[in-house]
């Protein structure tokens, strides 16, 4: 220590003794110097004093403490320790701030306030409960709480020890420890026990307890309640063990006392009908019970505690006829001591009255003999070695002897009832652990001190002993681990006292020796023992009696009466009375007194401590052992089990004797403090280093001490180690441990002097700097004072010569305007003149010009019209010469434009529109050239076999000319027939001719049509070329736009990538309707025609075709691809538009190619059928014809199938490398996918219309081949005859068809074109839009920041791929499905297409004629759903799993928030639209249970959060389809329709909207649960200021022995891990689509949850109650403020309920010393209460000794201020307290036919209705 530093200088406050105050606060007035004399002092009151000063007789004064320290909740904390110290400290604590509570290192010091405080309840419990001892303000709970968490901890059991005064609280205390162990502890079962273990208090204070002077509700027993605790610390079980019940009081009360609490229960209930048998009135008209002359307590109603314990007596299980029998025996008690005994005349024996009726009553109750009871209450039998007799007793004896009795039967009623209490609180599982409450008497010490007072302080002296054996021990261990050199400490140890009273031949042996002895008296054993202990330092005789003796105990000493020693501990009982109520009728009497083992022996029965050695039985005579053995054996196994726990002990002080509330005797409560061991703690502690302080503690709050370079250093404990070096010079003076520094006593003080010195010298400084400034100010506001008077006198000087300046100017200007005006006069009068003569001159020169004027244009008009005459007549005629050649040009012009147009018509833009016909065309005039190459070939046969023939008869001919020639002779003959041979020969030349010329014809024709067949086909090719290379210009010019715009790049092939998969798409759906309608053939085919669709499968069948029926229009598919673009986009389309019109053009062609040939197979059967018996031709050139060209038409088809074929692989393998090059994007990799599939799909489908184009061309060419036999059959060799007019007509015919097809081809050619162009037109209008929008987005990134940009196109990248991801994921799931059940459907169809086909046709039989039936197919329409979905009942337990059980909030997340509940009311509106109500109710009452079950296995936040959403979206959604008017007002047309139609689900409602509210309680639990921990240390410990919070020492509770250190230890939390965590909580329940306004109940409750716990531990800890802490408070509740406001919550009313918490750090902000501060603090703290406003006063501490503490007078104005109030005297919040939730309805906008459901739910078994 500094050599300088005088502990005793002037204005240093000591403390002297006074004989009334016992300690005396005084200021020294002047320095002590060592070897004074005299120390200078003045009282507080100004009183001088000299106070004598002496090395031996008057030492030096103790010093005070601080102020600041003063109120500390640890006294261990303060830096004096000593008796004035500790007694000021409690003082001021209770009186001023009404705390009861003070901590003395391990003792709970408890000052009883004679009143009931709100400190108690259920919400404090739950303050202290899992927090460390020396975090919250001191209080029995806390002392509760570190022995229930050292129990769990270091699994040792556990004790608290409740000492004290008769009045001191000890059963108070010792109920609120049970009170909390039962709450803490509940049991994990449901059998309730720790409601047992709070029930056997009201039964116990009602037969142990009475009203004495010093108390009201005095415990007049001993007892150690055991609590039993399982392996997870749940209470299990409990047993008590009871110690000297005071049975004298049964049969004497002193004046103002009152016997036991049940006697007097049982009078007031005495009305009673039950309790008529026990004949009881008033407690007045009973001995026992009116000694004290007084039966009432005040404040105390019996009958309503009478009720109360028998309340307690059915809870632990004791039956009815058990307890009516415990009244009796108690009324019997009554009875007996009303029992009149009188003398006799010999004064040697008594009788009772034959008619006394309250003996009567008392064997009535009991069962007993009267006669033999009466004989033997004056009767005693005498019993010796001989013989046995019976001797008279006086009325004296005899009385003694009822009374004895009467103490007996009370006494085995008491055991009887501790043993079933313990029954009742016994349990079958193994008990792991125990914490035991010890409610004993304290040290007493009366006037007059019998038996009862020796036993009282001799358990007082054992336990004392251990009391200050394990002090000794934890200071040992606390130095051991702080590794601090140990030294001995002496502490008084009173084991010779305990020695003079239990050793061998102590005073309880030398009692229970002449107890022994047949006339042993008590002043016989007083001889005794003046005679053996003479000698002892601790026994003394008084001077003036010899019957009394003095014990000098570690409290006091003690003066004890030896009159009654030996009765008393004796307890003397006739036998032949017991002998008697052992013989009762009834079996609770007889039971209460039969022979039991060792009493000790049996009362520590479940106590996991070594048991004593057994006492060896003595037969019959257990009612006659001595009470002093009896304590003592059971004062021992009470030792051995507290020895073998970890004790904690309450000390319960009581402030006055006459009970009066918050009344302070300093000479009883140092009284008290002796006896019970507080001030032995505090003298052990100050032996040695009462000071701690942690290093950093110590450095923030000593760092003013230190030097800038020390306060940077890292190493803090080096740092505080310096300072410590340099500051206290003593190194004895303080120890450095491990974590901490030890100090001695003073040693703080020093330091905080030199810390005040510091800051005073600061503050100095400040005071001068801030004077300065003043002054400075000051000066300048002068300097500015004079400088702006100066400016005001000049600027008024010089107003003043600036008005003369202004006088003489305006002189000049008047007399300068005056002289200009009449000048100016004069000069206008004479202009005026002058300017009348010009104009009358002016006027008359221009008349004279104007009628010149008038004369000259006359003669122009007459010049102009004969002009203008002329003019037209030559117009005229120059007019039609230009009409004559105009017209000349025109027609010229117009032929030029004609011939043009003609060579444009055969040119390949006309060509281009003749596309389609074309081809048509060409096998039109290929089968034209056909038709005449075949009639050619039959004129040239017929013309061979007519020339032949002419050959023939010509040799012919010529043979009979010879024969005639040569059998004639003549020339007659000869020369006609030379003129018949000429006349032949011309023939045939003729017909050569002709022939020739046929031929030449036919040649030429063949020519023509040939060359025009290879025009055709070259301007074909010409056309398919251009149109590709329109193509490729098209797609040269987007890729050149899209080269142009670089930003766009991405998107563009994107969008080409959805443009190709929505075509694949479309036609994928084409397809599917197709394959539908083959089905619908097949199935029409299949039934009977009479089959009628109802509409419903008319609907779900129009729903599922896929393939268009055979009366579809190309009209109709062109409008289906315009609607298709206009839905997926142009830019989506365009890309992939020419290859599906391909495809669609392609499906098309086979469609009509089928059609075709089915009309020409029926054609040639309907031919068949007519020409069957009529002759054929020879040739069947039409049949030919047809089958040549049904030949190469199908080869043509083929031929382009393939080519389509190698685009599709074209574009198959471009869409791959495009795929694989961006293979980084999943999202392109889904949509070339995608595609692969669908063009798979499209692939099966042009192989299934090449299979039935086959399969009809195999029947074709079947049916023909037939037909040929058939004609073959009847067919003329010789026939000659042309085609007939007839064929000539059906071939006219036919090309008029064709030209008709040709002309319908074209225009849907011309229409396509139109369509494409106008895609390609739309396509080029989106790009600009899209470029427009890219320009303004690039404009807008340009403007901001680089940062900004970066994030604003990363968002928008994001949520643009975001949206389209999910879209895609979702079409990806619907088609893969729809594609699989499709295709599987399509092969089963199929085969079953193909069977029927093979049945059909092997059903023909080969006589009868093929027959091609056509197949009809019904057309449908597209499906409007209806919001229903349809589950066969088997499947309910599925769907319940599905959607319930097995469901995670993560499956749904990508979904429509509440998904389940929506797909569960669509499954409910279709039971409700089958009528089925037996599925209705199984799937509510299915679902509702499965809810429940869930939330029950699943205990979380995310779960419970959302089925809260899902129940209250199904309960929103029956309301909303209830049908019901309150509800269908907010619904749309669809929705109305969609209402139940059936059912009434009012009381499912009704249990959805219970099942909502427990849903929402389950949540508020598990939130309050989860953000309950974080309260207190993110709103009152962290820091969110820096540096603003102080450090004060906390004293010997914040040691590291009693903090929990382990790992599992309570954490740290900031506000920010609040916050984070309501605003993980608040996205949970958004994204669940959970209601606002129910998210805002939610918000609201947990603010009320922060505000209560917050408040609550500021009201229960001092250390908080700070400005800095206010400060810090208001702070974070502004930051959850803000939170609120972020989330747009601001409006829940949550910001409402953190009103008090706002108010209370504000009130610790506030100035507190005038009344105009108190009157500001009551209109402030309008949500705080009375208790809360006084409270929070009380308990603000200052942090340094420049803040004024909070006055009494002050308090006392805020009190008298606010008594107006009406209000509870509550003073926690109820933590537990909920708001009224309320479920708004909330309808869905949500239409339930357009829902769609994952198809990774699982839920293919659902069909959509």
């Amino acid at each position: 220590m500094a050599a300088d530093y005088n502990p005793y200088g002037q204005f240093t406050r000591v403390w002297i003794p006074d004989p009334d105050e016992v300690w005396r606060a005084a200021e020294i007035t002047k320095d002590y110097k060592e070897g004074d004399p005299v120390l200078q002092l003045q009282l507080e009151d100004g009183t001088p004093l000299e106070y004598q000063v002496g090395p031996k007789t008057n030492p030096l004064p103790f010093l005070r403490n601080p102020d600041i320290l003063v109120g500390e909740n640890d006294l261990t904390a303060l830096s004096y320790l000593h008796e004035p110290a500790v007694l000021h400290n409690l003082r001021v604590r209770f009186l001023e701030s009404n705390h009861i509570y003070t901590y003395c290192g391990i003792v709970l010091v408890a000052i009883n306030p004679y009143e009931q405080l709100q400190i108690y309840g259920e919400e404090v419990i739950n303050a202290y409960s899992g927090q460390n001892m020396g975090d919250m303000d001191p209080h029995i709970f806390a002392v509760a709480e570190e022995a229930y968490k050292q129990m769990a901890r270091d699994e040792r059991n556990q004790s608290i020890i409740v000492s004290g005064e008769s009045g001191a609280g000890k059963t108070v205390s010792a109920k609120y420890a049970m009170r909390f162990f039962a709450t803490v502890g509940g049991s994990a079962s449901d059998t309730s026990v720790e409601e047992k273990v709070l029930a056997s208090s009201p039964i116990m204070e009602a037969i142990g307890n009475a009203k004495t002077t010093r108390n009201d509700n005095s415990s007049r027993f001993g007892k150690y309640i055991q609590i039993g605790f399982s392996r997870h610390y749940h209470i299990i079980g409990a047993n008590m063990r009871t110690y000297l019940l005071e049975k004298s009081r049964v049969v004497f009360q002193a004046e103002d006392e009152r016997n036991y609490h049940i006697f007097y229960q049982l009078c007031a209930s005495a009305t009673i009908p039950e309790f008529k048998e026990l004949s009881l009135t008033s407690a007045e008209d009973f001995s026992y019970t009116s000694l004290g002359e007084n039966i009432f307590i005040e404040g105390v109603n019996d009958a309503d505690d009478f009720r109360k314990t028998r309340e307690a007596f059915t809870l632990l299980g004791i039956k009815d006829s058990s307890q009516s029998s415990i009244f009796k025996i108690m009324a019997s008690i009554l009875h007996l001591g009303n029992v009149e005994i009188r003398s006799e005349r010999d004064g040697e024996s008594c009788h009772i009255p034959r008619d006394d009726l309250h003996l009567q009553h008392f064997c009535r109750l009991l069962g007993v003999e009267l006669q033999q009871m009466e004989h033997w209450l004056c009767h005693r039998k005498l019993a010796t070695t001989s013989e046995t007799y019976v001797k008279n007793m006086s009325a004296k004896q005899a009385a003694n002897a009822r009374d004895a009795l009467a103490k007996h039967i009370y006494a085995r009623l008491f055991d009887w009832i501790v043993e079933h209490i313990n029954r009742a609180l016994q349990t079958s599982s193994k008990q792991h652990s125990f914490i035991g409450v010890l409610d004993i008497y304290g040290f007493e010490t009366f006037e007059v001190n019998s038996f009862e007072q020796f036993c009282i302080n001799y358990a007082n002296e054992k336990l004392q002993q251990q009391f200050n054996s394990h002090v000794f021990k934890l200071e040992q261990e606390e130095y051991m681990k702080e590794q601090i050199p140990w030294t001995l400490i002496d502490f008084y140890d009173n084991q010779p006292c305990i020695d003079l009273i239990e050793a061998r031949l102590g005073i309880l042996d030398l009692l229970d020796e002449e107890c022994k002895v047949p006339k042993g008296t008590d002043q016989n054993w007083a001889q005794k023992l003046y005679k053996q202990h003479s000698s002892s330092a601790h026994f003394q005789k008084p001077r003036m009696s010899n019957t009394s003796f003095i014990i000098i105990h570690f409290a006091d000493r003690v003066e004890y009466q030896c009159d009654g020693f030996l009765e008393k501990n004796r307890d003397t009982v006739y036998e032949e009375q017991i002998n008697i109520l052992k013989a009762s009728q009834f079996q609770l009497v007889a039971d209460l007194f039969h022979e039991k083992d060792d009493v000790s022996s049996s009362k520590s029965s479940r106590v996991n401590v070594r048991p004593l050695k057994a006492v060896p039985k003595v037969p019959n005579k257990e009612h006659r052992k001595t009470v002093g053995h009896q304590f003592r054996s059971s004062l021992h196994l009470l030792m051995e089990t507290l020895n073998a726990t970890t004790p904690h002990y309450v000390r319960c002080i009581k402030p006055n004797d006459d009970k009066e509330a918050f009344s302070f005797d300093s000479r009883r409560a140092v009284q008290q403090l002796r006896a019970c061991g507080v001030l032995e703690t505090i003298r052990i502690s100050a032996a040695g280093y009462p000071s701690r302080w942690t290093y950093p503690d110590f450095f923030n709050r000593y760092r003013v001490l230190m030097k800038k370079s020390d306060m940077m250093a890292a190493d803090k404990k080096l740092v505080c180690k310096n300072l410590m070096e340099t500051l206290i010079k003593e190194p004895d003076m303080f120890q450095f441990g491990k974590t901490k520094i030890f100090f001695r006593a003073g040693q703080v003080a020093y330091l905080e002097k030199l810390r005040a010195d510091k800051f005073r010298s600061a503050c100095i400084k400040i005071q001068k700097t801030v004077r300065g400034w003043l002054q400075r100010v000051r000066y300048r506001k002068i300097r500015k004072s004079a400088i702006t008077l100066q400016r005001y006198g000049r600027g008024y000087l010089a107003r003043r010569y600036a008005e003369f300046l202004r006088l003489s100017r305006a002189a000049l200007i008047c007399q300068k305007q005056y002289r200009m005006v009449r000048e100016r006069r004069a000069y206008l009068r004479v202009r005026r003149a002058t300017i009348t003569i010009q104009a009358y001159t002016r006027g008359m020169f221009t008349r004279r010009i104007y009628w010149e004027f008038l004369l000259h244009h006359k003669a122009l008009i007459i010049q102009k019209n004969v002009r203008g005459w002329l003019a037209r007549r030559r117009f005229r005629r120059a007019r039609g010469a230009a009409v004559i050649i105009q017209c000349a040009f025109r027609r010229m012009h117009a032929k030029k434009q004609l011939k043009q147009l003609k060579i444009e018509a055969r040119s390949a833009e006309h060509l281009k529109k003749l596309n389609t016909g074309m081809e048509n065309k060409i096998v039109q005039l290929q089968r034209k050239m056909d038709e005449q190459s075949k009639e050619l070939k039959a004129q040239n046969e017929h013309l061979q076999t007519t020339n032949s023939c002419l050959g023939s008869e010509v040799s012919k001919l010529q043979k009979e000319l010879e024969q005639v020639r040569g059998q004639q002779s003549g020339g007659g003959r000869l020369a006609s027939l030379e003129e018949e041979l000429e006349r032949l020969r011309e023939e045939l030349q003729e017909a050569h001719a002709h022939r020739k010329q046929l031929e030449e014809e036919h040649s030429s024709e063949k020519v023509e049509l040939t060359q025009r067949v290879e025009e055709l086909e070259k301007e074909n090719l010409l056309l398919k070329n251009e149109k590709e290379e329109m193509n490729r210009h098209i797609l040269q010019q987007s890729q050149s736009s899209k080269e142009g715009v670089s930003s766009a790049s991405l998107e563009s092939e994107l969008d080409q990538e959805r443009q190709r998969y929505q075509n694949l798409l479309k036609e994928f759906s084409r397809l599917e309707q197709r394959y539908d309608n083959l089905k619908e053939e097949v199935s029409l085919s299949k039934f009977q025609p009479g089959h009628q669709r109802n509409p419903s499968l008319q609907s779900s069948l129009e729903s599922d075709s896929n393939y268009p029926s055979i009366s579809t229009s190309e009209v109709g598919d062109s409008e289906d691809c315009i609607q298709q673009v206009e839905e997926m986009g142009v830019e989506k389309a365009a890309m992939d538009i020419s290859l599906f019109m391909k495809l669609q053009k392609r499906v098309r062609e086979l469609e009509q190619e089928r059609k075709r040939l089915q009309v020409n197979l029926e054609k040639m059967e309907e031919l068949a059928n007519r020409k069957g018996s009529e002759p054929r031709s020879p040739t069947s050139s039409q049949e030919t014809a047809d089958l040549t060209y049904n030949n190469l038409k199908t080869q043509e088809l083929e031929s382009e199938n393939k080519k389509l074929k190698n685009d599709l692989n074209e574009l198959r393998r471009s869409v791959a490398e495009r795929a694989s090059q961006s293979s980084s994007s999943n999202e392109l990799q889904d949509g070339y996918n995608l595609l692969m599939s669908q063009l798979r799909a499209a692939n099966e489908e042009l192989d299934a219309r090449k299979e039935e184009v086959l399969i009809l061309r195999t029947q074709i060419v079947s049916n023909a081949q037939l037909q040929e036999r058939n004609e073959d059959t009847v067919r003329e060799g010789d026939t000659e005859e042309p085609l007939d007019k007839e064929e000539a007509l059906r071939a006219y015919h036919g090309l008029c068809e064709s030209k008709k097809l040709l002309e319908a081809q074209l225009q849907t050619q011309s229409r396509q074109h139109q369509d494409e162009l106008e895609a390609l037109h739309t396509q080029i209008e989106l790009l600009k839009d899209d470029i427009e929008k890219k320009q303004e987005i690039l404009t807008y990134m340009a403007s901001l920041s680089p940062e900004a940009r970066v994030e604003y196109s990363v968002q928008q990248e994001i949520t643009r791929l975001t949206n389209d991801n999910l879209d895609l994921k979702e079409l990806v799931e619907k088609q893969e499905k729809n594609e699989r059940k499709l295709k599987k459907q399509l092969r089963i169809y199929m085969k079953k297409v193909q069977e029927l086909e093979a049945s059909q046709a092997a059903a023909l039989s080969p006589s009868s004629k093929p027959v091609l039936s056509r197949q009809v197919t019904v057309q449908r329409k597209e499906k409007d759903f209806e919001g229903m979905l349809e589950y066969y009942k088997e499947d309910e337990a599925r769907l319940i799993k599905t959607l319930v059980t097995d469901v995670r909030p993560s499956h749904v997340s990508a979904t429509v928030p509440c998904l389940p509940a929506y797909i569960l009311f669509m499954c409910i509106r279709h039971a409700d639209y089958i009528n089925d109500d037996q599925k209705v109710e199984s799937l509510l009452t299915s679902t509702i249970n499965s809810i429940k079950k869930v939330l029950k296995k699943n205990d979380d936040f995310e779960m419970t959060s959302f089925w809260l959403a899902n129940t209250s979206r199904l309960l929103h959604c029956l309301k909303q389809y209830s049908g019901d008017e309150a509800f269908m007002t907010q619904n749309t047309a669809k929705q109305n329709e969609h209402c139940l139609k059936n059912f009434d689900l009012a009381e499912y409602r009704q249990v959805l909207s219970d099942l909502s509210i427990q849903i929402y309680q389950q949540l508020i639990k598990v939130a309050e649960g989860t953000i309950q921990p974080m309260i207190v240390s993110a709103m009152l410990e962290s820091e969110s200021i820096p540096s603003l919070a102080s450090v004060k020492s906390m004293g010997y509770r914040n040691r590291s022995s009693s903090m929990d250190t382990d790992a599992d230890g309570p954490a740290s939390y900031t506000l920010q891990a609040l916050i984070r965590q309501l605003g993980q909580f608040h996205a949970i329940m958004r994204d669940h689509g959970l209601d606002p306004e129910i998210v805002g109940q939610v918000v609201r409750q947990l603010f009320h949850c922060i505000n209560a716990v917050t408040l609550n531990n500021l009201l229960l800890r001092k250390d908080v109650c700070s400005w800095s802490t206010g400060m810090q408070l208001r702070y974070n509740t502004s930051q959850m403020e803000e939170w609120l406001r972020a989330n747009n919550l601001f409006q829940s009313k949550a910001a409402a309920t953190l009103e008090p918490i706002i108010q209370a750090a504000q009130l610790l902000q506030v100035k507190k010393k005038t009344s105009q501060d108190a009157e500001a603090i009551c209109s402030l703290c309008s949500a705080l209460t009375t208790q809360q406003i006084v409270k929070i006063l009380n308990l603000y501490t200052p942090l340094n000794e420049f803040e004024e503490r909070v006055t009494v007078s002050f308090i006392r104005n805020i009190q008298n201020r606010l008594q107006e109030r009406n209000e509870p005297p509550q003073l926690l919040v109820d933590t537990k307290q909920t708001f009224p939730v309320l479920f708004p309805y909330a309808p869905s906008s949500l239409s339930l036919e357009t829902l769609h459901i994952p198809a990774s739910l699982g839920l293919d078994f659902l069909v959509r209705v």
